[in-house]
């Protein structure tokens, strides 16, 4: 694969002057932890449905990714060539990116709910050479999956099945041989270790507006972000982390896998989320930090307080994806005892922005936070002038953790030769600095010329006694160009209709041209993994049911 990260060069200089980027590798880290604390417990791996739990030491984690790395080369990859693994929050994920930094190959992270659609498309893109699958995993055959598929991969030359009972098997293929005894082992594992600007990752973004995009991340990129979001919070070797998100999306596969080398911390993998196990886990592993989306906040502090199992050894729980609702954070921090911690970021760049551990929990409900160091952001009108503080508009982000492009498509890397990034979001900054993310410049809704603030009705709403979820999307209108309409999942039992609707966002001294003029109750609203609401899909249900209104 010829990588087109153009973005990388440009900055190189000056990042390193700045001392922005480390020109440190995640091949270096693991030595060095190795080095330093060999029998530390380095990770444990938890599958929900069958209780299994696999555990490693620095040192044991190093071996297998010896082994496993051997093993790609014997299956004939090399420098550069994309190794795909769509495999949920299991050892064998964390491994298999280790093995692959090893030989210089780079690995392409699938979330394991992708089905035919999203996996051909992303399997052809990127090239994969080798993708690594789960049997089964949630009664779904991914290697029947794969299997259908592969003829239309030409590139593609090997499948390999977590526990699979076939030749193909990731235990009889890669970490049972013990492949890095052989006598070309050495030469194999050293020969071609990348560099702090190679790309390393190829990761897709999560497909909130529609194709996904293939983001190229280095170790620069990457630990850029991880080292002062680590500072921010104040972790240490100290601290234990959980990761129930997937480790394929950007929060489990930074904060999951590539922060816990770089501190010399111990990570517990979740691979299915089940509050009440992720509660005895906590309790068990002495778990400090985890990261996750608004649901699996709601979830944890709901099962605390049903089940008086307190988690005293949790400090943080960083909650990113969408707006934290005030209750939410009252809650939790009466139940948990647990500082919430706001935050906001992108595939293209890991977290932006989060608060200061010390801030006042309402930053958390208010704002997104404040940039990282060697983070700067601006928002612009839509000259390009920049607006004052509290005034809405396109969001713009200079980061040292940037991406490296968008694999074959650098004519969209919305970059320009400032090192100006355009996120696609619209936000306002106040006098702190703190950012709003107030929406995405595709689900801006004008009323007759008006506005609507879509986050704070959103927001409003999620207030409302008998809502559970709640998004606010565009309709067309012949009169008024477009109308709001409130898309909602009600509470368990609880039923919600349009007046009552319309006479609570009343009673919160919202303005009537604000007030949603539709109503859909669903069961559920589509979202991204990583718990972003995906509201091109609901404009287009409102779509399909307004044509049939007709």
């Amino acid at each position: 694969m010829e990588f087109d990260a153009v973005l990388i060069a440009p900055r190189r200089a000056a990042s390193i002057a700045q001392g922005l980027w480390h020109d440190r590798t995640i091949n270096g880290e693991l030595d060095a932890c190795v080095a330093s604390c060999p029998d530390k417990l380095a990770l444990t791996a938890v599958q929900a449905e069958t209780g299994a739990v696999k555990r490693f030491t620095y040192r044991e984690l190093a071996a297998m990714a010896d082994r496993v790395a051997v093993g790609l080369a014997r299956l004939g990859v090399g420098k550069n060539d994309i190794v795909a693994c769509q495999l949920p929050n299991w050892w064998q994920f964390t491994i298999t990116y280790l093995a692959c930094s090893r030989i210089g190959a780079v690995m392409n992270p699938l979330m394991h709910i992708f089905r035919e659609r999203e996996l051909s498309f992303m399997l052809k893109h990127g090239e994969a050479k080798v993708v690594i699958v789960p049997k089964v995993f949630r009664g779904f055959d991914y290697e029947a999956m794969v299997t259908a598929l592969r003829p239309s991969l030409s590139d593609l030359q090997q499948v390999v099945v977590v526990g699979g009972a076939g030749d193909n098997s990731f235990e009889k293929l890669l970490s049972e041989p013990a492949w890095e005894s052989a006598p070309d082992a050495r030469d194999i594992l050293t020969r071609n270790r990348p560099g702090p600007d190679d790309v390393t990752q190829l990761i897709y973004t999560s497909g909130t507006t529609g194709e996904p995009k293939g983001v190229m991340h280095t170790a620069n990129t990457t630990m850029a972000n991880i080292i002062p979001y680590a500072q921010r919070l104040k972790l240490s070797q100290d601290d234990a982390v959980l990761m129930a998100s997937p480790m394929a999306h950007q929060t489990g596969f930074m904060y999951g896998l590539m922060m816990p080398i770089l501190l010399r911390q111990s990570v517990v993998l979740l691979d299915i989320w089940e509050p009440l196990r992720a509660i005895d886990l906590i309790r068990a592993e002495s778990i400090s930090f985890t990261m996750a989306s608004t649901p699996f906040l709601t979830d944890l502090a709901k099962n605390v307080e049903e089940s008086g199992k307190t988690v005293p050894t949790l400090k943080i729980f960083l909650c990113a994806g969408a707006p934290i609702p005030g209750p939410l954070v009252e809650q939790a921090r009466r139940v948990l005892g647990t500082k919430i911690v706001s935050a906001w970021g992108m595939t293209e760049n890991g977290a932006v922005t989060l608060i200061q551990p010390d801030d006042e929990d309402e930053r958390a409900v208010n704002t997104d936070g404040c940039p990282l160091p060697g983070v700067e952001l601006k928002v612009v009108d839509p000259d390009g002038s920049i607006l004052p503080a509290g005034q809405a508009g396109k969001l713009y982000v200079r980061s040292c953790s940037n991406f490296g492009g968008y694999l074959k498509r650098s004519q969209l890397n919305a970059t320009d030769a400032e090192g100006w990034f355009d996120t696609g979001d619209l936000a306002r900054l106040d006098e702190r600095g703190y950012v709003r993310i107030t929406g995405r410049s595709k689900d801006v809704i004008i009323r007759g010329g008006e506005n609507i603030p879509v986050v704070e009705i959103e927001a409003l709403l999620y207030r409302h006694p008998a809502i559970a979820m709640a998004a606010i999307v565009a309709y067309p209108d012949e009169r008024m160009g477009e109308r709001a309409c409130a898309v909602v999942v009600p509470k368990a039992g609880q039923t919600v209709d349009l007046p009552s609707i319309v006479e609570f966002l009343k009673s919160q001294k919202v303005a009537m041209q604000y007030v949603p003029e539709r109503l859909v109750v669903r069961d559920s609203i589509p979202s991204t993994p990583s718990g972003k609401m995906q509201k091109f899909k609901l404009r287009e249900m409102l779509a399909d049911e307004l044509r049939k209104d007709k």
